[in-house]
C-alpha cells in the first residue's frame, strides 16, 4: 500500500520562492515516478497571501494549525530581505515572524521532522529547535543564526546537515539537494536519481566528505539510455547483471551500450555494476550484523573471497575495519 506523508511547508513572510519551489517540485515529481509514498503538501503560515522575493504574490495559505498529525514532516522557506519591486518590509512581517516562531515551539515534537531551507533555520533557531544540533543555514546568515540560537552547533560550508528529525540546508538550491537526499533514504536513491535528472541538476554529497558517492559516480551526463541502464543497477544491484541482460534493460545493442557506456559512464559496465555492489556492501557492514557470506550473497557477489577482491580495488583496508572502527 502506498504511505501517505503529511508534508506542511511554512510560508514566512517575504517568503524566498526558490526555497519553496525548489524543495516541493523534488517532492511533485517524487509522486508521479514511484508508489511506494505519496508526499500530501499543504502551505500554511500567518497570512492567507504574501509578496514573495521575487514580486509574486503567493495566495491560498492556509492558517498554521493547532496540531500536527502524528510522522509529519514541516518545511520552513527562507526569506529574502525585500522582495523584488517592494520598498522595505511589511508592517506585519515582524508579528508575521513572531507567530512562526511561536507555532514551531509549541507544535514541533519528537515524531515530526524539521527541515528548514536556508533563512528557514533563523526562525527555527528562535524557537529553540536548533539547541544542541548540528545544524546550517545560508552562509549570509551564519553568524545571526549563532546568535540567535547559541546552544546549536553550527556548521559551515556544508549543503545541507541531518541531526536525527531536524535536517538543514544552506543557501537557497541547496534545498534541492536537501530534498534529494531525503527522497533517497525514503523511497531509494533510483527515484532520487530520476528526479534529479528531470530537474537537471546533479546529486551532492551533504557534509564535509569531498567524495563522491559510489551510486552517484559516473552520472553526470545526459543520455538516456546509459541512465536507464544505470538506473537499472542502481534498483538491484545484486541481480546478475550481464551485458546482455543490461543492454535488454535499456533498449540498446550489447556492442552499443559498451561503447556508450565507456563514452558516458567513463567506465565499463563491470566496474559500475561492482562499485554499486560495493556500495551497498559497505552500507550493510555499516548497519546490519551480517557476516560476510550474507553480505556477499545479498549484494551479488559469488563468494566474501570475490568481494574482498573487489572491495581491494577501491579500499586501502579491508571491508572488516568498518566494523573495527577502522
Amino acid at each position: 500500500m502506498t504511505r501517505v506523508q503529511e508534508v506542511f511547508v511554512v510560508v514566512p513572510p517575504r517568503a524566498l520562492l526558490l526555497d519553496i519551489a525548489g524543495p516541493v517540485e523534488v517532492l511533485r515529481k517524487a509522486n508521479l515516478v514511484q508508489d511506494q509514498v505519496r508526499f500530501a503538501v499543504r502551505y500554511i503560515g500567518p497570512s492567507p497571501a504574501l509578496l514573495s522575493s521575487v514580486g509574486l504574490t503567493v495566495a491560498d495559505i492556509q492558517p498554521l494549525p493547532a496540531g500536527l498529525p502524528d510522522h509529519a514532516m514541516v518545511i520552513v522557506s527562507g526569506a529574502a530581505d525585500q522582495p523584488l519591486g517592494a520598498e522595505g518590509v511589511g508592517a506585519t512581517d515582524a508579528s508575521d515572524e513572531a507567530a512562526i516562531v511561536a507555532w514551531l515551539r509549541h507544535t514541533i515534537r519528537p515524531g515530526i521532522r524539521l527541515v528548514t531551507i536556508c533563512s528557514g533555520a533563523l526562525l527555527a533557531g528562535r524557537a529553540g529547535l536548533l539547541d544542541g544540533r548540528e545544524c546550517t543555514t545560508h552562509h549570509a546568515t551564519i553568524e545571526t543564526l549563532r546568535t540567535l540560537a547559541p546552544a546549536a552547533r553550527v556548521r559551515e560550508n556544508r549543503l545541507y546537515v541531518e541531526d536525527g528529525e531536524c535536517l538543514t540546508s544552506a543557501g537557497i538550491t541547496a534545498g534541492i539537494d536537501l530534498m534529494l537526499a531525503l527522497i533517497a533514504a525514503e523511497v531509494g536513491p533510483g527515484v532520487a536519481l530520476s528526479v534529479a535528472r528531470y530537474l537537471v541538476v546533479y546529486l551532492r554529497r551533504a557534509g564535509a566528505d569531498p567524495q563522491v558517492s559510489p551510486w552517484l559516480e559516473g552520472r553526470n551526463h545526459l543520455h538516456p539510455v546509459v541512465h536507464r541502464a544505470q538506473d537499472a543497477v542502481a534498483a538491484d544491484p545484486a541481480r546478475d547483471w550481464s551485458v546482455a541482460a543490461l543492454a535488454a534493460a535499456a533498449h540498446t545493442s550489447e556492442r552499443s551500450l559498451s561503447r556508450l557506456f565507456n563514452d558516458h559512464a567513463g567506465m565499463s559496465i563491470t566496474a559500475y555494476v561492482n562499485r554499486l555492489r560495493l556500495a551497498l556492501a559497505r552500507e550493510l557492514l555499516l548497519t546490519s550484523r551480517l557476516d560476510m557470506e550474507a553480505i556477499a550473497t545479498r549484494t551479488g557477489f559469488a563468494s566474501p573471497r570475490q568481494l574482498r577482491r573487489a572491495w581491494s580495488r577501491l579500499y586501502d583496508h579491508p571491508p572488516t575495519a568498518l566494523r573495527r572502527g577502522g
